[in-house]
């Protein structure tokens, strides 16, 4: 057993294609050789922005032999009453390559097949991955690969060279206008001329000697271990955010942490503006202590520590220079109070069918103060709610904004207090963005959930109704990340809304716009469209699929009465009355899922158990519906529980289906309505019942 390595050296990629690439690179590796049947110990995949390599510990020395059977005609075909081959099984054999004499018989189903059995030997280990190799350079994909020279071969950046080895050999193969070698390459500028490898168990040694950290989990440890202490040595601290470290993982081959630092001038400007200055233009670690940040950045050079004050210079001009235009734009904001930008929304275009920013504010504004009655808020939560949606936009024609799309919603609450705005309106102007993506926080306040709910509405409702609908790869206005939003803010906060009617509401709020489809075809999309988040959202909670489907076949127009009564169901599962519920909803529906009416005549009862079963159906209904306005959903199947003798009694002593129609009709109209009794909670026949 040898090890293999392959090495595929490039220009610089950018930072975000190389994890995702390494992910691939294993899994393709991991894929081909069990295709390939040669087995091996383990895989893993390395690498830095100057490269992608895949090191496989423990190859075997060959492919595993392998035995075959491919099926041919049928027996009775195959041979003749006498027993001798027919046309086709020597024409399967020949095919085959086989002898006739080797042909097996064997049985599948009920009809014998003749099958001829090959035995393909393994090929030598190296044979194969020459044929492998450039296979898993061309099986990586990149957001945005491209082509140089005159080559149409695509990959992240230009291939500069290729190393494949396996043990002391060297993998022969041509691609890219290259041939593989043994050759790879240091850091640019640390390390010169090519390096030698001998065999792959060099590989990791030669690099680092030639400053490449080529493990990405051991360099971003070695990035976490120097920002930490560089911090520590400047008495602060830093909140490490995952997303930065890999980034800057990605963007060096040999770390090196320095402190830099800026005016403290500057820390009058919010600290959201100077915290996105540094990481999202400069990739720096911002400094904090006791919760407040330091005029104090940590940079990581590629490269080692000569030097480093000459880098830390050139970092602190480069940081001044964002920090400067920073404070520039927040000194010009504030000269302009928040309310008086709301009319420059106008010269902005939200969507070209849907009118301006403007016009979108003041649709948020009608549509959240319905949303706030129908949640009954009360007046002063109900006048913030209309200030803040008036100014929710509003940052967005200011000059931070614009240079800082990033920061919408934050520079709005800013402002919004600057300004004189109450905190309620300025929090909410900040919350109704919330989530911003999958995993954000959502809104806290009263005010920011009636924002973001009406924000989210209003989009979802105009994009559908100028047929905007997410595609299978395309979501250019991110709806289902809005619906997803829509129903996390309403399970979070245990809002009771109907979708229906806020559909309905928002989708109004378009008259006079020329709109390409009607409220019932808007409506209808969007609820399924909302189903299918709610299913999701209840799979990823660990509810079984036939609740789900159970409760959602129910109606999903109050999306917090989804998730309860999935709850109340999945609960009630597990007692020994869900038994008593089933089988009391199945004996009733199973004759009557066919009938419609529900009005029953006491006056057609011919036997006692009808008479029964229609007192206690009349007893449980009642309570039903108090128990349904209560959303005390296991009470409900409780009270369904009790129809199980009453039932059972009703067809032990009566026949449904008689002649006389009348009666019929009434027995049935019966049943229906014990099998409708539960339809506000579930479609008890969704539920599957262990055999």
């Amino acid at each position: 057993m040898k090890d293999f390595l392959l090495e595929i050296g490039t220009e610089e990629m950018p930072a975000r294609f190389v994890g995702p690439a390494l992910d691939q690179l294993k899994e393709l590796t991991e894929g081909v050789l069990k295709e390939k049947r040669i087995g091996f110990k383990s895989v893993r995949s390395v690498g830095t922005p100057r490269r992608l390599a895949v090191y496989v510990d423990g190859l075997a020395d060959s492919q595993q032999s392998l035995l075959k059977e491919v099926k041919g005609p049928a027996l009775k075909v195959a041979y003749n009453q006498a027993g001798e081959p027919t046309p086709a099984a020597l024409g399967f054999a020949k095919s085959q390559g086989v002898d006739i004499s080797g042909l097996v018989v064997k049985t599948v189903g009920p009809v014998e097949y003749v099958f001829a059995r090959k035995s393909e030997e393994g090929r030598p280990t190296g044979e194969v991955l020459q044929e492998m190799c450039p296979a898993l350079v061309t099986g990586l994909h990149f957001p945005k690969p491209m082509r140089w020279g005159d080559l149409e071969f695509r990959f992240a950046r230009p291939i500069r060279w290729m190393l494949a080895l396996y043990g002391g050999d060297l993998v022969s193969f041509r691609l890219a206008g290259l041939d593989s070698g043994r050759i790879t390459y240091g850091h640019r500028f640390l390390s010169s001329g090519p390096l030698i490898i001998g065999s792959p168990r060099e590989y990791f040694d030669r690099l680092g000697d030639a400053f490449v950290i080529v493990d990405p989990d051991k360099r971003k440890e070695t990035v976490m271990g120097q920002v930490l202490a560089v911090a520590g040595a400047e008495k602060g601290r830093v909140e490490m955010d995952e997303d930065l470290l890999d980034e800057v993982t990605n963007l060096v081959e040999y770390p090196t942490a320095f402190a830099g630092s800026f005016d403290p001038s500057y820390l009058r400007v919010p600290k959201e503006v100077l915290i996105t200055a540094m990481k999202e233009h400069q990739r720096y670690f911002p400094v904090t202590r006791d919760g407040s940040l330091m005029p104090r950045f940590i940079g990581v050079r590629n490269g080692t520590e000569k030097h480093i004050g000459t880098v830390r210079a050139g970092n602190e001009k480069v940081l001044r220079a964002r920090l400067a235009d920073a404070a520039f734009f927040w000194d010009e904001d504030l000269k302009t109070p928040l309310a008086d930008r709301v009319p420059s929304l106008k010269k902005i275009v939200w969507q070209e069918s849907l009118g301006s920013v403007y016009d979108k504010a003041e649709r948020i504004v009608s549509l959240a103060s319905f949303i706030g009655e129908m949640l009954n808020i009360g007046d002063k939560v109900q006048k913030a709610v209309k200030r803040a949606a008036m100014l929710a936009k509003a940052d967005l024609v200011s000059n931070m904004v614009y240079e800082f799309p990033e920061l919408q919603g934050v520079m709005g609450r800013e402002y919004a207090l600057k300004s004189g705005e109450d905190r309620d309106v300025a929090e909410g102007i900040f919350e109704h963005y919330l989530p911003r993506f999958a995993g954000d926080v959502l809104p806290a306040s009263m005010v920011g959930r009636v924002l973001s709910l009406a924000e989210k509405f209003d989009t979802l409702a105009g994009c559908f109704a100028v047929n905007i609908q997410p595609t299978g790869s395309q979501d250019p206005y991110a709806l289902r990340r809005q619906a997803m939003g829509v129903c996390n803010i309403i399970l979070d906060g245990g809002l009771a809304l109907s979708l229906g009617e806020v559909i309905a509401r928002a989708y109004q709020g378009y008259g006079g716009m020329s709109l390409k489809a009607g409220l019932d075809s808007v409506a209808g999309d969007l609820e399924e469209f909302f189903r299918q988040r709610i299913r999701g959202l209840l799979t990823d909670r660990g509810f079984a699929y036939d609740i789900i489907d159970a409760v959602l076949a129910g109606g999903v127009d109050d999306i917090l009465g989804v998730l309860k009564r999935v709850e109340a169901l999945a609960c009630f599962r597990r007692e020994t009355a869900f038994d008593a519920v089933i089988t009391a909803y199945s004996r009733a529906n199973n004759l009557s899922k066919k009938y419609d009416r529900t009005d029953v005549s006491p006056q057609l009862f011919q036997h006692q158990a009808e008479k029964e079963l229609y007192e206690a159906l009349a007893g449980v209904r009642q309570k039903v519906a108090e128990l349904l306005d209560m959303r005390d959903y296991q009470g409900v199947l409780r009270q369904v529980a009790l129809l199980r003798g009453p039932v059972d009694s009703f067809f032990d002593a009566v026949m449904v289906m008689v002649d006389n129609e009348k009666v019929r009709d009434n027995r049935l109209a019966l049943l229906k309505s014990v099998a409708v009794l539960a339809r506000p909670l579930a479609d008890l026949s969704r539920i599957v019942v262990a055999g």
